[in-house]
């Protein structure tokens, strides 16, 4: 049986920030009743498609044909009205309303000019009871999980008659069934006749949903191709453009003597009687289901959080982390799991975000050295490989959007080479 013809078309694709070129000449087709999976390394351009599709960031060069047809995609609102709906990583969701309110919150039914509450909540209940979700529409949204909020953001896709779902890392923060569910609810968008466009690092859920695949390297795709005719071994070769034999290689290296012991941490309804211990040269593992107090035990080891019982041990002697400005001068680094809302200060520059941990080491008599942070910053861009449009500009961008691609919010902070964590 012959694939359906696309409904969505890209041809020489290409976006840059200043020297930095996000996107050259890629090109993708996605189809009806299929879904697709883009594949890529942090850095390789996924993000920056994802906003060239929604309407956010405009192609430099390059075509973009909805059936057959040019068009231009000039904002978020006008790709809902093209029918391209797109669920976030992080929830695009208001909290402080209901769900009713939240499916509903670009166009609301209205009767007489005014918002038809009781059509809203049977409409709302109406999408969800397809989803086979028993949440209640009149639920206030910060009472949901965040699987129930990748949820509604689905149910709001729908409630436009979405063509075409983007979802971009659907499952980062979600539970083993969590995620199970969220696939059979792709897998039901792809039955309806939707395209689906499926973002994501884990190869288990491509092979377990995707119908084809198109990978991104340096911002170019460069291959295409069905999920069922390809394995994890030959994405990963041209994700990162050579043949690996093994995807996590054993490297021969020294465990040196230890460095951190935490004895007996506890703190109230979150996590008790946690001991570990972490040696010079050793990365730890720590693993959970989503609610099972993995980043609150983290928290605490940062200062952010005080735990009720416990003590910490650096190289044998026994410390008091009160303050995440204690476990700095300890030099103990934290990513937080939260990258938008913890992992960077938007509105400030990237070159700042990069030297909040190390303000005292930038500074001459109480006032930052702008050239030594641009020069931090400078250094960590090239080391990690940052895509960034510069870094004076910054990590939000316009309107809260990152102007950083891929994870770049999460490798920056917390480690200019003034602040040498342990």
């Amino acid at each position: 049986m012959s694939s359906p013809q696309p409904i969505l078309t890209l041809r020489g694709i290409s976006k840059g920030f200043g020297g930095t070129r996000a996107l050259v000449d890629a090109h993708m087709d996605l189809r009806p009743a299929t879904v697709t999976a883009l594949i890529g390394e942090n850095g390789a351009g996924k993000s920056t498609l994802v906003k060239i599709l929604t309407g956010i960031y405009q192609p430099d060069t390059g075509v973009i044909q909805l059936e057959g047809i040019p068009t231009r995609i000039t904002s978020p609102a006008h790709a809902r009205k093209l029918g391209i709906s797109v669920i976030h990583q992080e929830s695009v969701i208001f909290d402080d309303v209901s769900v009713a309110e939240n499916i509903f919150v670009s166009a609301p039914p209205r009767r007489y000019g005014l918002i038809d509450w009781p059509r809203m909540r049977k409409c709302a209940a109406t999408i969800l009871e397809k989803l086979e979700s028993t949440i209640n529409p009149a639920t206030t949204v910060r009472e949901l999980s965040v699987a129930q909020k990748h949820l509604v953001q689905i149910a709001r896709a729908l409630s436009h008659d979405s063509r075409i779902v983007i979802m971009d890392e659907p499952t980062a923060a979600l539970s083993h069934h969590e995620t199970q569910d969220l696939l059979r609810i792709v897998r039901q968008l792809r039955d309806d006749g939707r395209a689906v466009l499926f973002i994501s690092h884990k190869f288990d859920e491509i092979f377990a949903v995707a119908d084809s695949y198109c990978v991104f390297r340096d911002g170019c795709a460069v291959a295409t191709g069905l999920t069922a005719r390809t394995s994890t071994e030959q994405l990963i070769t041209q994700m990162v453009g050579r043949s690996v034999d093994q995807v996590y290689p054993t490297r021969a290296h020294l465990i040196g003597p230890e460095v951190l012991r935490v004895e007996k941490l506890s703190r109230n309804t979150e996590f008790a009687d946690i001991d570990l211990t972490v040696n010079q040269g050793e990365i730890l593992g720590i693993y959970g289901l989503v609610g099972a107090g993995r980043s609150e035990v983290m928290q605490a080891l940062f200062g952010l959080t005080a735990p009720d019982t416990g003590r910490f041990m650096l190289d044998g002697t026994q410390v008091t982390i009160r303050t995440a400005k204690e476990a700095i001068r300890l030099r103990i680094a934290y990513v937080p799991e939260d990258r938008q809302r913890q992992g960077a200060i938007l509105p400030l520059p990237i070159q700042d975000n990069i030297a909040l941990a190390s303000l005292h080491a930038l500074s001459r008599s109480g006032f930052t050295s702008t050239s030594r942070a641009r020069a931090t910053a400078q250094h960590w861009i090239e080391r990690l490989q940052i895509r960034t449009a510069g870094a004076g500009q910054p990590p939000g961008g316009a309107l809260g959007w990152q102007s950083t691609e891929g994870g770049a919010r999460q490798m920056a902070p917390d480690s200019p080479p003034s602040f040498d964590p342990r």
